[in-house]
């Protein structure tokens, strides 16, 4: 299985929990040096959580399953700050 494929993997234990509050997350790009760039989706691109639910829903089922990653980085957060 292939990295892409094994971070949607980890997504997908998360991603009910984003849905059920109306959002979502989707992979943009995983760089050659292991940084997942994520987009919330729906409300998670909009919510005042949307910070905490980056770190300790996201980044953690990522690092967890995946640990060759390196970080994971929401870019629609990093335009915001």
């Amino acid at each position: 299985m292939d990295l892409t494929a094994r971070v949607e993997k980890a997504l997908e234990s998360i991603r009910p929990y984003l849905i059920a509050d109306g959002g979502n997350v989707a992979i943009e790009e995983i760089t050659p040096d292991h940084i997942v760039k994520v987009k919330l989706l729906g409300n998670c691109g909009s919510c005042k959580m949307s910070f905490m639910t980056m770190k300790a829903g996201i980044e953690q089922a990522i690092m967890k399953d995946v640990p060759e990653i390196k970080g994971v980085v929401a870019v629609d957060l990093a335009e915001q700050a």
